[in-house]
Protein backbone atom coordinates (compact mmCIF):
# COMPACT_ATOMS: atom_id res chain seq x y z
CA UNK A 1 0.00 0.00 0.00
CA UNK A 2 1.03 3.70 -0.34
CA UNK A 3 3.64 3.89 2.63
CA UNK A 4 1.86 5.49 5.77
CA UNK A 5 -1.16 4.49 4.63
CA UNK A 6 -1.21 1.86 7.53
CA UNK A 7 -1.02 4.36 10.45
CA UNK A 8 -4.47 5.55 8.97
CA UNK A 9 -6.13 1.92 8.61
CA UNK A 10 -4.55 -0.02 11.22
CA UNK A 11 -4.91 1.79 14.85
CA UNK A 12 -2.79 0.26 17.76
CA UNK A 13 -6.24 -1.75 18.63
CA UNK A 14 -6.20 -3.23 15.27
CA UNK A 15 -2.61 -3.50 15.00
CA UNK A 16 -2.64 -5.67 18.17
CA UNK A 17 -5.60 -7.61 17.07
CA UNK A 18 -3.38 -8.47 13.69
CA UNK A 19 -0.08 -9.18 15.53
CA UNK A 20 -2.52 -11.57 17.73
CA UNK A 21 -3.66 -13.45 14.60
CA UNK A 22 -0.90 -13.67 12.52
CA UNK A 23 3.37 -13.43 12.38
CA UNK A 24 3.35 -9.68 10.83
CA UNK A 25 6.72 -10.03 8.83
CA UNK A 26 7.00 -6.69 8.43
CA UNK A 27 4.84 -3.78 9.40
CA UNK A 28 6.43 -1.05 6.89
CA UNK A 29 4.39 -1.54 3.83
CA UNK A 30 5.66 -2.47 0.45
CA UNK A 31 5.61 0.28 -2.32
CA UNK A 32 6.90 -2.29 -5.23
CA UNK A 33 7.50 -5.02 -5.98
CA UNK A 34 11.23 -3.96 -6.64
CA UNK A 35 11.56 -2.90 -3.09
CA UNK A 36 14.45 -5.09 -1.81
CA UNK A 37 12.51 -6.98 0.78
CA UNK A 38 10.26 -8.09 -1.40
CA UNK A 39 12.17 -11.47 -2.02
CA UNK A 40 12.43 -12.66 1.47
CA UNK A 41 8.80 -11.42 2.32
CA UNK A 42 7.44 -13.07 -0.51
CA UNK A 43 8.78 -16.18 0.19
CA UNK A 44 7.34 -16.54 2.95
CA UNK A 45 3.91 -15.31 3.44
CA UNK A 46 0.49 -17.02 3.70
CA UNK A 47 -1.24 -13.68 3.98
CA UNK A 48 -0.76 -10.64 2.10
CA UNK A 49 -2.95 -7.56 3.65
CA UNK A 50 -3.42 -4.63 0.48
CA UNK A 51 -4.81 -1.24 0.12
CA UNK A 52 -4.74 1.47 -1.89
CA UNK A 53 -1.62 1.69 -3.50
CA UNK A 54 -0.55 -1.75 -3.76
CA UNK A 55 1.41 -3.17 -6.83
CA UNK A 56 -0.39 -5.13 -9.20
CA UNK A 57 -0.54 -8.86 -8.05
CA UNK A 58 0.26 -10.95 -11.21
CA UNK A 59 1.22 -14.19 -11.96
CA UNK A 60 4.86 -12.92 -11.78
CA UNK A 61 4.34 -12.45 -8.22
CA UNK A 62 3.18 -15.28 -7.15
CA UNK A 63 5.40 -17.42 -8.84
CA UNK A 64 7.53 -15.58 -6.38
CA UNK A 65 5.32 -16.04 -3.54
CA UNK A 66 4.57 -20.00 -3.58
CA UNK A 67 3.04 -20.18 -0.29
CA UNK A 68 0.19 -17.36 -0.20
CA UNK A 69 -2.93 -18.33 0.69
CA UNK A 70 -4.94 -15.14 1.28
CA UNK A 71 -4.86 -11.46 0.13
CA UNK A 72 -6.86 -9.13 2.52
CA UNK A 73 -8.05 -6.09 0.94
CA UNK A 74 -8.50 -2.65 2.88
CA UNK A 75 -9.80 -1.44 -0.17
CA UNK A 76 -13.22 -1.96 -2.70
CA UNK A 77 -12.15 -2.19 -5.70
CA UNK A 78 -9.45 -4.51 -6.69
CA UNK A 79 -9.28 -4.52 -10.65
CA UNK A 80 -10.42 -2.07 -13.32
CA UNK A 81 -8.92 1.79 -13.61
CA UNK A 82 -6.26 2.99 -11.25
CA UNK A 83 -7.19 1.31 -8.24
CA UNK A 84 -6.43 -2.18 -9.85
CA UNK A 85 -4.57 -4.27 -8.09
CA UNK A 86 -4.56 -7.98 -9.13
CA UNK A 87 -5.80 -9.87 -12.13
CA UNK A 88 -8.09 -12.79 -12.24
CA UNK A 89 -5.09 -15.29 -12.02
CA UNK A 90 -5.02 -14.81 -8.47
CA UNK A 91 -8.20 -16.22 -7.66
CA UNK A 92 -8.15 -18.90 -10.81
CA UNK A 93 -4.55 -19.72 -9.07
CA UNK A 94 -7.06 -20.39 -5.40
CA UNK A 95 -5.78 -17.99 -3.65
CA UNK A 96 -8.97 -16.61 -1.39
CA UNK A 97 -9.55 -12.82 -1.66
CA UNK A 98 -11.46 -10.87 0.52
CA UNK A 99 -11.91 -6.91 0.33
CA UNK A 100 -13.10 -4.29 2.36
CA UNK A 101 -16.00 -2.80 -0.17
CA UNK A 102 -18.86 -3.44 2.57
CA UNK A 103 -16.77 -1.64 5.11
CA UNK A 104 -15.88 1.57 2.18
CA UNK A 105 -19.89 1.38 1.09
CA UNK A 106 -20.91 2.86 4.32
CA UNK A 107 -19.28 6.55 3.77
CA UNK A 108 -20.39 6.33 0.16
CA UNK A 109 -24.11 5.58 1.31
CA UNK A 110 -24.17 8.21 3.87
CA UNK A 111 -22.81 10.82 1.55
CA UNK A 112 -26.05 9.68 -0.87
CA UNK A 113 -28.47 10.12 1.80
CA UNK A 114 -27.37 13.48 3.24
CA UNK A 115 -27.32 14.48 -1.07
CA UNK A 116 -30.61 13.32 -1.05
CA UNK A 117 -31.67 14.94 1.83
CA UNK A 118 -30.54 18.46 1.17
CA UNK A 119 -31.24 18.72 -2.40
CA UNK A 120 -34.86 17.97 -1.10
CA UNK A 121 -34.74 21.06 0.76
CA UNK A 122 -32.63 22.70 -2.39
CA UNK A 123 -30.36 23.54 0.34
CA UNK A 124 -27.42 23.80 -2.20
CA UNK A 125 -29.31 25.81 -4.83
CA UNK A 126 -30.55 28.21 -1.82
CA UNK A 127 -27.20 28.78 -0.57
CA UNK A 128 -25.50 29.29 -4.08
CA UNK A 129 -28.53 32.07 -4.81
CA UNK A 130 -27.78 33.73 -0.94
CA UNK A 131 -24.10 33.78 -1.81
CA UNK A 132 -25.89 35.66 -4.94
CA UNK A 133 -27.62 38.23 -3.24
CA UNK A 134 -30.82 36.50 -4.04
CA UNK A 135 -32.57 36.12 -0.47
CA UNK A 136 -35.67 33.35 -0.19
CA UNK A 137 -39.35 34.50 -0.63
CA UNK A 138 -41.28 32.64 1.97
CA UNK A 139 -43.96 31.71 1.12
CA UNK A 140 -43.38 31.34 -2.33
CA UNK A 141 -40.79 29.55 -2.08
CA UNK A 142 -42.09 26.89 0.77
CA UNK A 143 -45.05 25.86 -2.00
CA UNK A 144 -42.47 25.00 -4.61
CA UNK A 145 -41.81 21.03 -5.06
CA UNK A 146 -39.64 21.64 -1.76
CA UNK A 147 -39.30 18.70 0.65
CA UNK A 148 -38.39 15.01 0.85
CA UNK A 149 -41.85 13.81 2.52
CA UNK A 150 -43.51 11.50 -0.13
CA UNK A 151 -40.13 11.63 -2.59
CA UNK A 152 -39.45 9.09 -5.03
CA UNK A 153 -35.76 7.91 -4.90
CA UNK A 154 -34.20 5.67 -8.07
CA UNK A 155 -31.47 3.64 -7.03
CA UNK A 156 -29.09 2.51 -10.84
CA UNK A 157 -27.50 -0.94 -8.82
CA UNK A 158 -28.36 -3.29 -5.87
CA UNK A 159 -24.55 -3.08 -4.67
CA UNK A 160 -23.21 -3.27 -1.60
CA UNK A 161 -23.33 1.06 -1.95
CA UNK A 162 -27.02 0.29 -3.00
CA UNK A 163 -28.10 -1.86 -0.30
CA UNK A 164 -26.88 -0.22 2.46
CA UNK A 165 -28.41 2.93 1.30
CA UNK A 166 -31.63 1.77 1.15
CA UNK A 167 -31.11 0.52 5.06
CA UNK A 168 -30.64 4.19 5.37
CA UNK A 169 -33.37 5.34 3.91
CA UNK A 170 -36.29 3.37 5.82
CA UNK A 171 -36.48 5.77 8.57
CA UNK A 172 -38.13 8.29 5.59
CA UNK A 173 -41.36 8.40 3.89
CA UNK A 174 -39.73 7.45 0.76
CA UNK A 175 -40.46 5.25 -2.69
CA UNK A 176 -38.05 3.61 -3.39
CA UNK A 177 -37.19 2.09 -6.62
CA UNK A 178 -33.83 0.20 -8.28
CA UNK A 179 -32.74 -0.84 -11.48
CA UNK A 180 -30.05 -3.81 -11.63
CA UNK A 181 -30.58 -6.56 -14.24
CA UNK A 182 -29.03 -9.26 -11.10
CA UNK A 183 -31.43 -8.54 -8.69
CA UNK A 184 -34.26 -10.61 -8.67
CA UNK A 185 -37.94 -9.78 -7.76
CA UNK A 186 -37.65 -12.20 -4.50
CA UNK A 187 -34.86 -9.63 -3.43
CA UNK A 188 -36.62 -6.70 -4.24
CA UNK A 189 -39.35 -7.66 -2.29
CA UNK A 190 -37.29 -8.45 1.04
CA UNK A 191 -35.33 -5.10 0.60
CA UNK A 192 -38.63 -3.55 0.42
CA UNK A 193 -37.96 -1.84 -3.28
CA UNK A 194 -39.51 -1.85 -6.33
CA UNK A 195 -38.05 -3.46 -8.73
CA UNK A 196 -37.19 -1.46 -12.46
CA UNK A 197 -36.95 -3.60 -15.44
CA UNK A 198 -35.29 -0.52 -17.63
CA UNK A 199 -33.31 2.89 -16.85
CA UNK A 200 -35.81 4.77 -18.65
CA UNK A 201 -38.69 3.48 -16.70
CA UNK A 202 -36.77 4.21 -13.30
CA UNK A 203 -35.87 7.61 -14.27
CA UNK A 204 -39.51 8.45 -15.60
CA UNK A 205 -40.62 7.68 -11.81
CA UNK A 206 -37.84 9.35 -9.80
CA UNK A 207 -37.49 12.76 -8.33
CA UNK A 208 -33.54 12.03 -7.48
CA UNK A 209 -31.84 9.56 -9.62
CA UNK A 210 -28.36 7.91 -7.97
CA UNK A 211 -26.16 5.95 -9.09
CA UNK A 212 -24.63 3.00 -7.65
CA UNK A 213 -23.26 0.45 -10.02
CA UNK A 214 -19.86 -1.07 -10.30
CA UNK A 215 -17.66 -0.02 -13.39
CA UNK A 216 -17.29 -2.55 -15.94
CA UNK A 217 -18.25 -2.29 -19.50
CA UNK A 218 -21.94 -2.95 -19.53
CA UNK A 219 -22.29 0.04 -17.56
CA UNK A 220 -20.62 2.45 -18.65
CA UNK A 221 -22.41 5.07 -19.98
CA UNK A 222 -25.86 3.51 -18.82
CA UNK A 223 -27.22 6.88 -17.72
CA UNK A 224 -27.56 8.15 -21.10
CA UNK A 225 -28.70 11.32 -22.34
CA UNK A 226 -32.56 9.28 -23.17
CA UNK A 227 -32.42 8.45 -19.28
CA UNK A 228 -31.56 12.13 -18.77
CA UNK A 229 -34.63 13.09 -20.85
CA UNK A 230 -36.92 10.83 -19.24
CA UNK A 231 -36.41 12.50 -15.22
CA UNK A 232 -38.85 14.29 -14.79
CA UNK A 233 -38.46 18.56 -14.46
CA UNK A 234 -36.65 19.47 -10.88
CA UNK A 235 -35.35 15.63 -10.77
CA UNK A 236 -31.91 15.64 -8.96
CA UNK A 237 -29.12 13.23 -10.49
CA UNK A 238 -26.86 12.18 -7.97
CA UNK A 239 -23.25 10.27 -8.78
CA UNK A 240 -21.26 8.70 -6.05
CA UNK A 241 -19.79 5.62 -7.76
CA UNK A 242 -17.78 6.35 -11.35
CA UNK A 243 -18.11 8.70 -13.73
CA UNK A 244 -17.99 6.59 -16.75
CA UNK A 245 -21.43 5.60 -16.00
CA UNK A 246 -22.87 8.47 -16.66
CA UNK A 247 -23.37 10.62 -19.98
CA UNK A 248 -21.61 13.91 -18.52
CA UNK A 249 -21.76 15.98 -21.58
CA UNK A 250 -25.89 15.50 -21.49
CA UNK A 251 -26.43 16.12 -17.86
CA UNK A 252 -24.55 19.39 -18.62
CA UNK A 253 -27.11 20.16 -21.52
CA UNK A 254 -29.64 19.77 -18.93
CA UNK A 255 -28.39 21.25 -15.86
CA UNK A 256 -27.55 24.28 -17.77
CA UNK A 257 -31.49 24.60 -19.05
CA UNK A 258 -32.36 24.65 -15.39
CA UNK A 259 -34.05 21.42 -15.72
CA UNK A 260 -32.30 19.00 -13.94
CA UNK A 261 -30.00 19.83 -10.92
CA UNK A 262 -27.52 17.22 -9.53
CA UNK A 263 -24.65 16.67 -6.78
CA UNK A 264 -21.50 14.41 -8.34
CA UNK A 265 -18.82 13.38 -6.03
CA UNK A 266 -17.05 12.01 -9.34
CA UNK A 267 -16.53 13.57 -12.83
CA UNK A 268 -14.56 13.42 -16.04
CA UNK A 269 -11.90 14.24 -15.48
CA UNK A 270 -11.05 14.29 -12.00
CA UNK A 271 -10.99 16.94 -11.23
CA UNK A 272 -12.43 19.16 -13.24
CA UNK A 273 -10.56 21.71 -14.23
CA UNK A 274 -10.95 25.15 -13.38
CA UNK A 275 -13.59 27.31 -15.07
CA UNK A 276 -15.39 24.03 -16.55
CA UNK A 277 -19.27 24.83 -16.20
CA UNK A 278 -20.75 22.30 -13.74
CA UNK A 279 -18.55 23.95 -11.20
CA UNK A 280 -20.27 27.43 -11.93
CA UNK A 281 -23.72 25.86 -12.49
CA UNK A 282 -25.84 27.10 -9.05
CA UNK A 283 -27.67 23.75 -9.55
CA UNK A 284 -24.98 21.62 -9.58
CA UNK A 285 -22.42 20.32 -6.76
CA UNK A 286 -19.21 19.18 -7.24
CA UNK A 287 -16.84 17.32 -4.72
CA UNK A 288 -13.71 16.27 -4.93
CA UNK A 289 -14.40 12.53 -4.65
CA UNK A 290 -14.81 12.23 -1.21
CA UNK A 291 -18.16 10.42 -0.56
CA UNK A 292 -16.11 7.35 -0.16
CA UNK A 293 -13.80 6.37 3.55
CA UNK A 294 -11.76 9.60 4.77
CA UNK A 295 -9.76 10.24 7.89
CA UNK A 296 -11.03 8.59 10.28
CA UNK A 297 -13.20 6.07 8.60
CA UNK A 298 -9.80 4.76 7.25
CA UNK A 299 -10.16 2.68 10.70
CA UNK A 300 -13.10 1.40 9.43
CA UNK A 301 -11.18 -0.65 6.35
CA UNK A 302 -8.77 -1.40 8.63
CA UNK A 303 -11.59 -3.39 11.25
CA UNK A 304 -12.43 -5.22 8.14
CA UNK A 305 -9.62 -6.21 6.96
CA UNK A 306 -8.59 -7.64 10.19
CA UNK A 307 -11.47 -9.58 10.95
CA UNK A 308 -11.32 -11.21 7.69
CA UNK A 309 -7.87 -12.40 8.82
CA UNK A 310 -8.63 -13.80 12.02
CA UNK A 311 -11.66 -15.90 10.38
CA UNK A 312 -9.16 -17.27 7.92
CA UNK A 313 -6.86 -18.12 10.30
CA UNK A 314 -10.01 -19.71 12.51
CA UNK A 315 -11.18 -21.33 9.52
CA UNK A 316 -14.15 -20.06 9.67
CA UNK A 317 -16.24 -18.71 6.87
CA UNK A 318 -15.32 -15.69 5.28
CA UNK A 319 -17.46 -12.27 5.49
CA UNK A 320 -16.48 -11.16 2.20
CA UNK A 321 -15.18 -13.55 -0.52
CA UNK A 322 -14.69 -12.17 -3.62
CA UNK A 323 -15.05 -15.24 -5.85
CA UNK A 324 -14.71 -15.85 -9.56
CA UNK A 325 -18.35 -16.02 -10.42
CA UNK A 326 -18.62 -12.59 -9.60
CA UNK A 327 -15.35 -11.27 -11.40
CA UNK A 328 -17.13 -10.13 -14.43
CA UNK A 329 -19.61 -8.31 -12.78
CA UNK A 330 -17.33 -6.86 -9.35
CA UNK A 331 -15.62 -3.22 -9.34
Amino acid sequence: MHPGLERAVFRRPVRERLDAAVDVLDWAPLGSWADDRTDGLLARIEVLVTHWGCPMIDGAVLDRAPNLRLVAHGGGTVKGGDLAIMTREVLERGVTVTTSASANAVPVAEFALGAILWSGKDAFGAAARLRGGVTPDGWTASMRRLGNWDRRIGLVGASLVGRHLIELLRPFRFDVSVYDPFLTAAEADHLGVTKAHDLVTLAAGSDVLSIHAPDVPATRGMVSAEVLAALPDGAVVINTARPVLLDQEALLVEASAGRLDAVLDVTDPEPLPVGHPLLSLPNVVVTPHVAGSQGRELGRLGESVVGEVERFVAGTPLAFPLTLDVWDRTA
